[in-house]
């Protein structure tokens, strides 16, 4: 019995040991195990909250807002873009296209996912897609095509359509007569590609000699400018001995310039005169007879579309809504076109009111 009990303790004592030594050896194994490994599984197995939550930053680089209609771009474009659960930085350069490329600069050290830009140049604005290329952001030229780059997308109304219709709507109304053609700011493509429509629109009518255009139709209202129009308009109003039967004002502002000076002649109503935007004091002119018609842009439909892409963009996502390209002259650039409408006093109520852009009211009680 003795030797038996003597057996069993040197037993116990020796299976003690060797059990602490494996503990200590598993301990030590585990301890030595590469930290850096461990973290990239548990970073593999789990995503970290900045990944998941991490908000979708936008950056409007705004010409200026200035001109009514780009105030209510900004609004829509902000609420469709927080309804996406994305934040949006906008900036306005009041015209100046150096200001703009700073305040894009900006935006891009802010580290923006996308940049929608408006440009108020559409040559110089080609650094902005430059600089936020270099930093992976994608861009967004919104209403404005911007050459000499690449930008990612490019959405608008189909400008060239746009002055076709306000030249052709003019000549069903006056299809003989002396037109003066009064076009936007000459550093911005859609002045040129509305010039372009509108010519398509007229140059039949003038290869017959059945109008005739005065001041050469080379006038450009800088800026876009309502008082330079006023201006342009006053100069031709002169030289051509207030002979004019048609004005093709390429949007609201400058129409409301070239109204003032017509009332200046007693001729406000008498010359027919085109526009852009359906701005509210241009609705108020057609219902008064000053203005002839204006072309009616979605702005909810430009600006709704848009926010959605720069989402899509932001997150990796083709746009499926881009299925025609536009040649900057640089490169084919992926677009979304919208349709313009032609709107008068006729269709004030089907098209402008009905689609919530202007109450009745304020048309036509003011």
């Amino acid at each position: 019995m003795i030797r038996l009990s003597t057996f069993y303790s040197k037993f116990c004592i020796k299976a003690t040991l060797l059990f602490c030594f494996l503990a200590v050896g598993l301990v030590i194994l585990f301890g030595c195990a590469d930290p850096s490994t461990q973290k990239k599984s548990d970073a593999t197995s789990q995503p970290s909250s900045d990944t998941v939550d991490k908000k979708i930053k936008i950056g409007l680089s705004m010409d200026s807002l200035r001109v009514e209609r780009w105030q209510k771009d900004r609004d829509i474009f902000i609420a469709e873009a927080e309804k996406l659960g994305a934040e949006v930085i906008v900036q306005s350069a009041d015209g100046d296209e150096r200001r703009q490329n700073e305040q894009a600069e900006n935006m891009i050290t802010q580290g923006v996912d996308v940049l929608v830009v408006i440009p108020k140049d559409s040559v110089a604005a080609a650094q902005i897609v430059q600089a936020a290329h270099a930093e992976g952001i994608k861009v967004v030229a919104y209403d404005r095509l911007i050459r000499e780059s690449s930008p990612d997308l490019y959405i608008s109304f189909d400008n060239e359509q746009v002055g076709y219709l306000q030249a052709e709507y003019l000549l069903r109304q006056k299809p003989k007569g002396d037109y003066f053609l009064l076009g936007g700011a000459p550093t911005d493509n859609n002045a040129q590609l509305l010039r372009k429509g509108q010519m398509r629109a007229l140059q039949t009518a003038i290869d017959n000699g059945d109008i005739r255009l005065v001041a050469d139709g080379q006038h450009w209202a800088v800026n876009w400018d309502p008082r330079d129009a006023l201006k342009k308009a006053e100069q031709v109003l002169t030289q051509t001995n207030n002979q004019v039967d048609a004005v093709v004002a390429s949007n609201d502002g400058t129409a409301g310039g070239v109204i003032q000076a017509l009332e200046g002649q007693n001729l406000a109503g008498s010359v027919i005169v085109s526009g852009q935007d359906a701005e509210l004091a241009a609705c108020q002119r057609i219902v008064k007879g000053t203005q002839t018609m204006t072309v009616y842009k979605p702005i909810h439909l430009i600006a709704t579309k848009a926010a959605q892409a720069a989402v899509a963009l932001a997150k990796g996502e083709m746009i499926a809504e881009a299925t025609q390209t536009v040649n900057n002259g640089k490169a084919d650039v992926p677009s979304i076109l919208l349709t313009p409408i032609q709107v008068d006093k006729a269709n004030l109520d089907e098209i402008v009111i009905k689609d919530g852009f202007h109450t009745r009211e304020a048309i036509f009680n003011y």
